[in-house]
């Protein structure tokens, strides 16, 4: 079996949730799971929050996604 040569695109989002750091995740990569084919990976670049009175209030993560391009036809 042949192993093929990959070349990913990699571009960078922020998610946000009131709820953890991994709904901040799962929601920016499903949102580019709408318009991207192909993701591969991801990789957390960045975490911070929002505090108000005394609690977390949002979570933020910058992100790095990588996805395989589509190959050129033969």
């Amino acid at each position: 079996m042949a192993i093929d040569d990959h070349v990913y695109k990699i571009i960078h989002l922020a998610g946000s949730s009131k709820i953890s750091v991994e709904d901040a995740i799962r929601t920016a990569v499903s949102r580019a799971a709408e318009t991207l084919d192909h993701l591969r990976w991801f990789e957390v670049i960045e975490t911070r929050g929002h505090v108000e009175n005394g609690h977390v209030a949002h979570w933020q993560v910058v992100i790095r996604l990588g996805f395989t391009l589509t190959p050129p036809p033969p």
